[in-house]
């Protein structure tokens, strides 16, 4: 029995018996922390995932959000040249307008300039025939006989301009 001198073999059925009746405890108290520490490392997975899906949720309403603007400012775009196309239809109407009336006005005032130029050459063709008539009847008749021709001249010119 060597093994009972042996200051190893105690040391061991001590460890052996300490083991025995303390391993449990430890085993124990060593399963509990290592469950808390797997539950904690779980829940911050579980709540990582949870971030990670509002993340993904954000991300694909944004990027939504952007394609809806994209689409938006595109129609305003689109609005935008229609309307100036109009406009531009518009602005060329009313300038074509605007032509056709200055030119009816400018047409307007040379009628009225020609009316008025030829209303003023008959006034010095008159006047001008009248003092003639008149020169050429002062030298042909006498003072009675012109007289009274010149009174019915001047009459009857007065009767044709009016």
């Amino acid at each position: 029995m060597e093994w009972i001198n042996n200051p190893h073999s105690w040391v061991n059925i001590g460890l052996l018996i300490f083991l025995v009746f303390a391993g449990p405890k430890i085993w124990r108290g060593l399963a509990s922390f290592l469950d808390q520490r797997s539950m904690k490392i779980k829940a911050d997975l579980d709540e990582a995932q949870k971030l990670k899906d509002e993340a993904q949720a954000l991300l694909a309403e944004y990027q939504r959000k952007q394609r809806d603007a994209l689409k938006e400012a595109e129609e305003i775009v689109a609005s935008a040249k229609v309307q100036a196309q109009r406009e531009i239809k518009e602005a060329a109407a009313n300038l074509a307008a605007s032509l056709s009336r200055r030119e009816a006005a400018a047409l307007e005032k040379i009628a009225q300039a020609e009316a008025q130029a030829v209303a003023e050459v008959r006034r010095e063709a008159v006047d001008v025939a009248t003092a003639a008539t008149s020169r050429l009847i002062a030298q042909v008749l006498d003072d009675a006989k012109a007289s009274a021709l010149i009174d019915q001249s001047i009459a009857e010119v007065n009767r044709r301009l009016h």
